[in-house]
């Protein structure tokens, strides 16, 4: 992130002509901005805060399969949920004529992700109605939304909080894992022993 941050600060617009603008769903005037903006930042402290989630959360997926494989699938995953985070966000503001900017859709969908992977048992994801899962998950968006509407975020006064984007991301990366780890192979998964991540039984 810091690398294309550096790459985007020289662009003479400063990547603001490859953002997303919920607007442009309807009127198709930029529709590749859905995958370009989650590559794009709003300065070093926005890069920070999504690095530092990536790094966090990022991890435990990308262990569970390794090679090129688990580099194109861990790719695709974060594509992916970058990609539902934004185009949530443009379905939720519609007039929107806003730029929408950051990797934050992605990296929630890697918390998403994550969380289901903590205090497996009997060689399954942690069940969306586990307790495990919807405690930390409660807190989260609950957190995400406060902030969101509050518009507080450290080094980003003024900025506006997309926290829908970081929602959508979340439930995408929550509801992704399973197949994703399955299409992609398990190798050893980082928090328990076996590597079956079949879905729980409902």
């Amino acid at each position: 992130m810091p690398a294309l941050y550096l790459i985007q600060e020289r662009l003479p617009d400063r990547g603001l002509s490859m953002a997303f603008r919920p607007s442009s769903l309807w009127t198709g005037e930029w529709w590749p901005g859905l995958l370009t903006s989650m590559f794009l930042h709003d300065g070093w402290a926005h890069v920070a805060m999504n690095a530092v989630g990536a790094l966090a959360f990022g991890p435990p997926l990308a262990r569970l399969v390794g090679g090129a494989r688990g580099v194109v699938g861990f790719l695709l995953f974060y594509i992916a949920c970058g990609l539902v985070a934004t185009g949530g966000y443009g379905l939720a503001h519609p007039d929107s004529y806003d730029s929408l900017v950051g990797a934050s859709g992605a990296v929630f969908g890697l918390m998403g992700g994550a969380l289901r992977l903590l205090g497996r048992r009997d060689h399954r994801l942690t069940s969306l109605g586990d307790r495990r899962f919807l405690m930390p998950a409660a807190v989260l968006m609950a957190v995400n939304a406060a902030v969101g509407l509050a518009g507080i975020a450290p080094g980003m006064e003024g900025a506006r909080i997309a926290w829908e984007a970081h929602a959508f991301g979340f439930v995408c990366g929550t509801l992704l894992i399973g197949p994703w780890a399955k299409a992609f192979g398990s190798r050893s998964p980082p928090f328990a022993s076996s590597p079956d991540l079949r879905e729980p039984d409902l």
